[in-house]
């Protein structure tokens, strides 16, 4: 087959990069021709992504729409996969070509308009399809501009129900879990083209495994901003009984905020904020860990990280919010806690590092269900079956 991929970048840059090369990369292998549409470079990794694609088509922002015929005139796809592209010029062209499309929802971009279902002001998870909400009393229509200029810019509601029309029109929509299922069915999405394929998180080292030792430490990697949690996380901390040591590893805009709460707090000698390191360096880590804490109070589409950790034996303690109930089964290898409910979180974290015995048991359940739902071979497999059928059946009257 002739596979297009379609994204919004070129290089490495974060996890839907990492899963579209990855991905291209194995299809490649497979004897499949690989190109891709794309927008602007990361400048990092591009040797590899250079290797993956051998046909490439550079997005021209001035003409995007003109972009992507050329691509597909040149290319001539059997299918196209778009991995995360919100221009709707390029999506307009890739519907009007009559080609199979498939689109990858990494997140939620696609029917919300502030992209993370989840309300900056009062905390709350949206739980509504599209509709004139998003702009009263949601705001939706007001985002902050990441561009330089005027911090603030206008998203039309127009422009968003327009772009769920287009993605209607798609062969399949993958989703990562069955709660972003539910999304696209709220939003009007059919449910027989819908297909639930979760990304393999990276392999754990098999000889790898952490001594629960009594330092007690607790560990927090990602983000640092609002819809992470991590001051939620502070607060639960506060509340906890037992000894420990936390160390918060990641960066953001949140991180002067929670660090100033740490210490409002007490906590200056408890929570450590190391900033971002390798993913290498986070073993050293894992060897000591007795408990991974996961924060998110936005939805997230399934929170990788929480997959990642896994496949080293550690149990993870998590606020139920979107998909991370998909692979976070209470009591089995880990604890779902209530959404926002700090003293139930605080309760879970105490009761793991007073009882090692459990936090070992949770962390061996939660490594043999990994390995056994989230097999990187059998991803690749239904994602090539997937492109098969569609590009080689012919589309619904």
């Amino acid at each position: 087959m002739r596979l297009l991929y379609v994204h919004e970048r070129f290089g490495a840059l974060a996890g839907a990069e990492a899963n579209a090369q990855i991905t291209a990369t194995e299809l490649g292998n497979r004897g499949h021709s690989m190109g891709i549409l794309h927008g602007a470079s990361t400048g990092k990794n591009e040797p590899g992504w250079n290797a993956t694609f051998p046909y490439r088509f550079a997005i021209d922002p001035a003409s995007s729409a003109a972009s992507t015929e050329i691509a597909l005139n040149d290319f001539k796809p059997d299918a196209v996969y778009v991995h995360k592209m919100a221009d709707l010029k390029v999506i307009d062209s890739l519907v009007e070509c009559r080609i199979p499309l498939v689109r990858m929802v990494h997140d939620h971009d696609i029917y919300c308009m502030r992209s993370y279902k989840y309300n900056y002001f009062n905390r709350q998870i949206c739980t509504r399809p599209a509709s004139p909400f998003c702009i009263i009393p949601c705001l939706g229509s007001v985002a902050r501009n990441p561009q330089a200029g005027f911090p603030l810019k206008w998203n039309s509601y127009f422009d968003k129900k327009r772009e769920i029309a287009l993605n209607h029109q798609f062969r399949r929509m993958i989703v990562v879990t069955t709660y972003m299922r539910d999304e696209l069915l709220k939003n009007g999405f059919d449910a027989s083209r819908i297909q639930i394929l979760a990304p393999v998180p990276r392999e754990g080292d098999p000889n790898l495994r952490s001594t629960f030792s009594d330092r007690n430490l607790i560990l927090y990697a990602g983000q640092i901003i609002r819809g992470k949690g991590v001051d939620v996380l502070i607060e639960a901390l506060s509340r906890v009984k037992t000894r420990f040591e936390c160390i918060i590893l990641g960066d953001g805009n949140h991180k002067p905020h929670c660090e100033a709460l740490s210490r409002k707090l007490g906590l200056n000698d408890r929570v450590h904020f190391k900033g971002f390191i390798p993913q290498e360096e986070l073993k050293a880590y894992y060897r000591e860990c007795s408990v991974v804490a996961l924060s998110s109070v936005w939805p997230e589409p399934i929170a990788t990280i929480g997959l990642e950790v896994m496949r080293y034996a550690l149990p993870v303690v998590a606020f139920n919010a979107g998909g991370i109930k998909d692979w976070l089964i209470d009591g089995q290898n880990g604890f779902l806690v209530p959404w926002m409910d700090r003293d139930a979180y605080a309760s879970r974290l105490d009761q793991l590092l007073q009882d090692k015995a459990l936090a070992r048991r949770l962390g061996e359940a939660g490594l043999e269900f990994v390995n056994d739902r989230y097999e990187f071979d059998g991803y690749i497999k239904d994602l090539e079956s997937l492109f098969k059928e569609v590009a080689f059946t012919p589309a619904d009257p």
